[in-house]
């Protein structure tokens, strides 16, 4: 870890598995699900790492992890703490957590279930100020008013419940919660699958916004690549527990070197009449991530697999500067990018 990067998180091997009992009095686990299987990743302060892979592959579960809404099976979840300091979040206890969750917060991706409808919005912002004790009854009135202010809300807001407000307006509500400590890391999980096309837009410009007058450091979890594309600096693909591919934006959807990658790109719809889309097919599901296949998890659905992908585990390494791949055919497949389907 290089400070002259200004890294503010690192995960290191990170891995979550969970137990699959055969009832509800058998503490017996037979077998274990591997939604997270040895990722690492890093991401600086500032910056915007989008996640992205097909539902099931350990996105939402890699964040969680991270934040320690669960605990991991093992790995290192290492947090600048400050000048510098980097602690093992993994290690943390109860108390350590606690001061931890002032600088790292989540957004959800339902802005319908994740707030309370019991709550008016003004108790449901200051909800992390009052179990961080932030201060006094009007320290926090006015903490509260001023994060509302940023995230497009207005003072009347603050006296309603959730049922008042649309997806856009709940969303921003759940974004100012978040935002209302002052995190440094904010967890991103969807925070605009669920919502209309045009509001996307205005909350993606809405988080861009937060993150140059906070100082913000996202991780941005989806599965619209468009979006994440508009919002990223970097990019890492998940498969199956795995990130599979990392780079910057512009180069993954320039150059993928992952079929799996080429497969989510091809499918990325262009705004052109003009042009046939011709979207990679996948065959078959992805696999049970409770009984990986051997090898290369994605040669049963890879079009260009060889016969040591089904008994090598490909290695995770640098293919160009900063562009990372865990395929054995990297150097020698001519993927097409994004870029390539827009020129038709």
């Amino acid at each position: 870890m290089n400070s002259e990067t200004q890294t503010l998180l690192e995960v290191r091997n990170l891995r979550k598995y969970f137990p699959i009992r055969k009832g509800l009095f058998d503490n017996t686990a037979k077998r274990q699900v591997k939604a997270v299987d040895d990722v690492s990743f890093f991401i600086n302060k500032g910056e915007t790492l989008g996640l992205v892979g097909e539902s099931g592959s350990g996105k939402t579960t890699t964040g969680r992890t991270i934040l320690r809404a669960y605990d991991p099976t093992s790995g290192e979840i290492l947090f600048d703490t400050g000048d510098g300091q980097f602690d093992d979040v993994a290690q943390y206890d109860r108390h350590a957590l606690k001061h931890f969750r002032r600088q790292a917060q989540m957004i959800f991706q339902d802005p319908y279930s994740s707030l309370s409808p019991r709550m008016t919005v003004r108790d449901i912002i200051g909800e992390p100020l009052v179990a961080n004790d932030f201060g006094s009854r009007a320290e926090m009135d006015e903490r509260v008013r001023s994060i509302a202010e940023v995230c497009g809300l207005k003072v009347e807001h603050l006296r309603r419940y959730p049922h008042a407000f649309s997806g856009g307006q709940r969303q921003r509500i759940g974004i100012a919660r978040a935002l209302a400590i002052h995190p440094k890391l904010v967890v991103c999980d969807e925070p605009v699958s669920a919502l209309d096309v045009s509001i996307q837009a205005q909350i993606l410009n809405l988080l861009k916004r937060l993150q140059q007058d906070l100082g913000l450091t996202y991780l941005f979890i989806a599965h619209d690549l468009s979006v994440v594309e508009h919002i990223s600096d970097r990019v890492a693909v998940m498969y199956l527990g795995k990130i599979i591919e990392l780079a910057e934006t512009e180069t993954l959807f320039r150059t993928p070197k992952h079929p799996y990658t080429e497969a989510l790109m091809s499918a990325i719809p262009v705004a052109d009449p003009h042009i046939v889309m011709d979207p990679m097919i996948l065959q078959g599901e992805i696999p049970d991530p409770a009984s990986p296949p051997s090898g290369c998890a994605f040669h049963p659905r890879c079009p260009y697999a060889g016969p040591e992908c089904e008994t090598e585990t490909p290695a995770w390494r640098e293919i160009q500067p900063g562009h990372f791949v865990s395929c054995h055919y990297a150097d020698t497949l001519e993927l097409v990018g994004v870029s390539a389907l827009q020129k038709g």
